[in-house]
């Protein structure tokens, strides 16, 4: 089977790249998406992933791993104490499973997300599509290669144009039978 490319969700605070790279290997396990789970499930060992750090500022590619073993049963469903548990999981028929993916570098450049949306040619991948939250997707070999060319230069965001300012609102005007505002003045008149 050809090798496929992938986008794998993380949350840096939770386990991010540094975490990868400290522990060489890890099942990725949390994922509660039906869809998601199904395309771990359609995963190869030699898969190559695009590390992305959700929930960060700004989010964006950190870097590479690689899948390095498939249909792994994702622990944290029997466990009543994780955020994972699920209490229609069983031994027998678990719900849950996933693979475990190893490191292979962190990005000498991060790639935000902001610089995937400014590139054309990754117009229609789908974690720039404004509301795709799917922790796991597949990737085109051409996108991931892209990408992984653009964490080899420097970027930095362009200047945001400051807000037009608004022009002053008119004054308003006086009230029927109201006094003036401030002190009137009569002049005399010159005889």
């Amino acid at each position: 089977m050809a090798k496929r490319y992938w986008l794998m969700k993380s949350e840096p605070d939770a386990f991010g790249i540094a975490d990868l790279e400290r522990k060489q290997t890890e099942p990725w396990t949390g994922v509660r998406n039906f869809m998601a789970r199904n395309y771990m499930r359609q995963m190869s060992v030699g898969d190559e992933v695009l590390f992305y750090h959700s929930n960060a500022e700004p989010p964006g590619v950190a870097g590479l791993a690689r899948v390095i073993r498939t249909g792994v049963v994702d622990d944290t469903q029997f466990d009543p104490e994780s955020p994972y548990y699920d209490p229609k999981a069983t031994r027998a028929q678990p719900r849950w499973d996933c693979v475990d993916v190893a490191y292979v570098r962190t990005f000498a450049n991060y790639v935000p997300l902001e610089r995937l949306r400014g590139e054309p040619p990754l117009a229609d991948m789908l974690v720039i599509k404004r509301g795709m939250r799917l922790s796991v997707q597949p990737v085109d070999r051409e996108h991931f290669d892209y990408i992984v060319g653009l964490s080899e230069t420097a970027w930095s965001a362009p200047p945001k144009p400051p807000k037009p300012r608004k022009p002053p609102k008119p004054p308003k005007p006086p009230k029927l039978g109201a006094k003036p505002k401030g002190k009137a003045t009569a002049r005399k008149p010159r005889r």
